[in-house]
């Protein structure tokens, strides 16, 4: 990360905005490919055969009594997301505790920070370890009522962090809390604004430094984070890398 970001204006409707930063970022006619493959996905995940496989893990909502899953988005937030950059996809609870394991840390004392936490499911499963609060980040005001709600709801006899809570923003305008920090990305965003979220993550802990681990699931962007020197992996397989921040 050689260079910041360019500066951007404030803006009101997050999608727009993100939807004018890919026509800056790829041109016009690199956006409209962009933006006719994610239709195309948009247009397959209708089909019945893609509806059932999404409905693979509703079980996690039936035990907990919340809304978690892909297939109650609807169509006019799917369209929401498609200009945003990306479209919502639960964790897997199976997979997601295997990652939270693997950090070479106990958890105790740290935030647990989601950045494009979608409906919740994340921060609801992260609230089962004894992070000392946990923190969701969602563009889109839809999703982020309704994990604030799948909070208010939230059930379970493991349950060890109560401090939960849903915010609505854009993650490139969110102060980063001064405390120890696993930060969680399920791949949430486009490359350009990844690059911007990290520049700011680096500057907040030039400011304030503290412990920091990096979890990034669904490396598709990987080669962003192997530039930024300050990050050092110290876990990795096909499927998530775990990255640890170096004194500043």
């Amino acid at each position: 990360m050689s260079s910041p970001p360019q500066k951007r204006p404030a803006e009101t409707d997050g999608p727009r905005a993100w939807l004018r930063d890919t026509i800056r970022t790829r041109g016009t006619l690199g956006a409209l490919r962009h933006y006719a493959a994610g239709c195309f996905e948009l247009l397959r995940d209708l089909t019945p055969a893609r509806r059932r496989s999404r409905f693979g893990d509703i079980d996690y909502d039936f035990d907990h009594g919340v809304d978690t899953t892909w297939a109650t988005v609807s169509l006019r937030t799917r369209f929401r997301e498609l200009l945003s950059g990306g479209q919502y996809q639960p964790s897997e609870p199976t997979l997601f505790r295997q990652i939270l394991r693997a950090l070479p840390i106990a958890v105790d004392g740290f935030v647990f920070l989601d950045l494009g936490s979608g409906k919740g499911r994340t921060l609801l499963m992260a609230s089962d370890f004894p992070f000392r609060r946990v923190i969701g980040v969602e563009m889109l005001a839809e999703f982020a009522e309704i994990a604030q709600q799948n909070i208010d709801r939230y059930h379970n006899e493991r349950q060890r962090c109560f401090a939960l809570e849903s915010r609505q923003g854009d993650a490139r305008d969110f102060a980063f809390p001064g405390e120890p920090t696993v930060l969680y990305l399920f791949n949430p965003f486009p490359e350009h604004v990844l690059r911007t979220v990290l520049w700011n993550l680096r500057d907040s802990l030039t400011t304030t430094p503290r412990p920091l681990y990096v979890i990034y699931h669904n490396l598709v962007y990987e080669r962003v984070f192997v530039e930024c020197a300050w990050l050092q992996a110290v876990y990795r397989t096909t499927q998530f890398a775990i990255y640890r921040a170096l004194s500043q």
